[in-house]
């Protein structure tokens, strides 16, 4: 066999093994930052594409799929005369006050329980339980307790998301590896240093992923509240909009919620990227 048919047999041997695959299909590595953007702007312009084909193409019952003008019309006609904002106002508010307590207590409580194995052994059974509790289940509970007003709806938001939140802290807690608590107690270390000097740091990103997550739920519960009582609410314009069949405005109040939520989650993402840059995963 000639040198040359020798090297060429080699190289097709191991081409396959030594061969980089696409772009695309990278698995866990980045990915270009152009090729990002145009896959977050495809991912939003493609459906309203196929939207606004359907509508235009295909005999629709604007009543069952409204169009993207027609939607859009809405939003104006609600803008205008103020009831998006005040809807819109009122659940943010309503979002806001109740995650925020869920967030700064379940979060400690998380740590606690992760760090310190009695106290999970005392709290994991309850927390268990209630997870399984569906939170919108307590609503007759609630408003036997605390009424129509705004408590009801607050304290909703609070049990959805704050068992959920303290178990998933715990479990990024869980993780931190022994060898950093031991390092720390051999660099002469106390243990209120290792919790508060290793533990939080390591486990940061993954509590700002878990309220970034659990955020979902909270807007989901306060809509399911204002479906049932309320004067005022993104979750009572669409319940509205349903009975009287007006499909467009139900679109606007879906869209709006996505919009704001999607909002959230680049703030948590920029958060994550501003407060962890030691933090080795890419966000």
């Amino acid at each position: 066999m000639s040198q040359s048919v020798k090297h060429r047999s080699i190289r097709s041997l191991i081409k396959p093994k030594t061969m980089r695959p696409t772009v695309f299909w990278r698995l866990t590595e980045d990915i270009p930052k152009s090729l990002s953007t145009v896959l977050m702007v495809t991912s939003i312009a493609l459906p309203l594409i196929l939207w606004w084909l359907v509508t235009t193409l295909g005999n629709i019952e604007p009543t069952f799929l409204p169009s993207p003008a027609d939607v859009l019309e809405a939003f104006g006609r609600l803008w205008s005369t103020r009831e998006l904002l005040k809807d819109t106002v009122a659940s943010l508010w309503r979002v806001g006050v109740g995650f925020l307590f869920a967030a700064l207590l379940s979060i400690p409580v998380g740590v606690l329980m992760g760090s310190f194995p009695s106290i999970r052994a005392l709290l994991e059974p309850l927390f268990g339980l209630m997870r399984y509790m569906p939170a919108p289940a307590f609503i007759p509970l609630l408003i036997l307790y605390l009424g129509i007003g705004e408590e009801p709806k607050i304290m909703l938001i609070f049990i959805g998301v704050f068992f959920f939140n303290s178990l998933m802290v715990m479990d990024t807690v869980k993780f931190v590896p022994k060898d950093l608590i031991e390092a720390t107690y051999m660099l002469g270390g106390t243990r209120w240093e290792a919790l508060t000097q290793v533990i939080l740091p390591h486990v940061l990103p993954g509590i700002i992923d878990s309220c970034r997550i659990n955020l979902a739920a909270a807007w989901q519960l306060v809509i399911v509240s204002e479906l049932i009582a309320a004067n005022e609410g993104l979750g009572r314009r669409i319940s509205v909009a349903g009975r009287f069949l007006r499909t467009d405005e139900i679109f606007v109040g879906l869209i709006v919620i996505g919009v704001i939520g999607l909002t959230f989650d680049l703030l948590f993402q920029y958060l994550l990227r501003v407060s962890c840059r030691w933090a080795s995963q890419k966000r």
